[in-house]
C-alpha cells in the first residue's frame, strides 16, 4: 500500500504526539517524545531506528502494554482512544485485536508447542478446556501450526526446537485469535540471517492475505520487506518513505 492510498484511508491504528518517560531511580529518562504514527488497515509499516531510539517503547505503547505519560499523547484503534478501554476490554484489545511477536520468542516451557500456540485463545476462558471452546482452539492452533512447517512438532517442547521453529511458534500463538494488526518486535534479532529470511518470509505470506503489521527493527534489509518504513529518531518519527517494489 502506497504513500497516497494511506494518506486517503481511515487509520486503523494510531500513534498522536506520544511522550512516554521513565524513571531510573531519581533520573527521568524521556524515550518518546511526541511520537505520530498511522497505520492503515492492510499495510505492513516497519520502524527503523538504532538500539535506544524508542522503537520497543512505541510498540508497546501502541499495543496497550504500556501507557503514554498522563495527558500527554494519546493511541487510537478505529477511530477510538484506548486510553478510554479498561479491565475485561483492554484485555480483549491485547488478548484479539493485536497479536505480538517478541525477538526472544517468550513460549512456555512446561508446555508444549500446541499448548503455546493455544494459549491466547484460551486466556480469560479457563472453564471451557474441557468443552468445545478448546477443541477449537485446539483445531485452530494446530492447522496454523502445519501451515508453518511444524506439524511434526506439535508435542514437542519449546527446548527442543531451533530457535526459527520456536519464532514460527511465537508467531502461531500471536496470530491464534486472527488479530487485526500484527506487532513484531525484532522478530529476526536472534536469529541468523537464513532463518530470519524464513521468518519474513512467512510474515510477507500472511501480510498477502490482509494481515496488517507494524514491525520493529535496527536492520534496512529486514525493513525494505515492508510497505513503508519510518525512522524513528531521539524519540520522534523523522522520516518516512515508502519501499518501491
Amino acid at each position: 500500500m502506497g504513500d497516497a492510498a494511506a494518506a486517503q484511508a481511515p487509520a486503523l491504528l494510531s500513534a498522536r504526539g506520544v511522550h512516554k518517560t521513565y524513571s531510573f531511580g531519581a533520573i527521568p529518562v524521556e524515550v518518546l517524545r511526541g511520537a505520530d504514527l498511522e497505520v492503515v488497515q492492510g499495510e505492513w509499516v516497519a520502524v527503523l531506528g538504532s538500539s535506544g531510539s524508542g522503537k520497543s517503547t512505541l510498540l508497546h505503547v501502541m499495543g496497550g502494554l504500556d501507557k503514554p505519560d498522563r495527558g500527554r499523547g494519546e493511541i487510537c484503534f478505529q477511530g477510538a482512544p484506548i486510553a478510554t478501554t479498561h479491565g475485561a476490554r483492554l484485555d480483549a484489545y491485547r488478548n484479539r485485536d493485536i497479536g505480538f511477536v517478541f525477538q526472544f520468542y517468550h513460549l512456555l516451557p512446561e508446555l508444549d508447542v500446541l499448548e503455546n500456540a493455544m494459549l491466547p485463545a484460551m486466556v480469560g476462558n479457563w472453564f471451557p478446556w474441557l468443552g468445545t471452546r478448546a477443541d477449537e482452539a485446539r483445531d485452530s492452533a494446530r492447522a496454523l501450526l502445519e501451515s508453518f512447517g511444524l506439524g511434526h512438532r506439535l508435542t514437542h517442547r519449546p527446548a527442543q526446537l531451533s530457535g526459527g521453529e520456536r519464532q514460527r511458534v511465537a508467531i502461531a500463538r500471536a496470530l491464534a485469535n486472527t488479530p487485526k494488526v500484527l506487532l513484531a518486535d525484532e522478530p529476526t534479532g536472534n536469529l541468523d540471517v537464513k532463518t530470519g529470511e524464513g521468518i519474513l518470509d512467512l510474515l510477507s505470506e500472511r501480510h498477502a492475505r490482509g494481515l496488517t503489521v507494524v514491525m520493529v527493527t535496527h536492520d534496512p534489509a529486514v525493513a525494505a520487506r515492508a510497505d513503508r518504513v519510518v525512522k524513528l529518531t531521539d524519540g520522534r518519527v523523522e522520516v518516512a518513505f515508502e519501499i518501491e517494489r
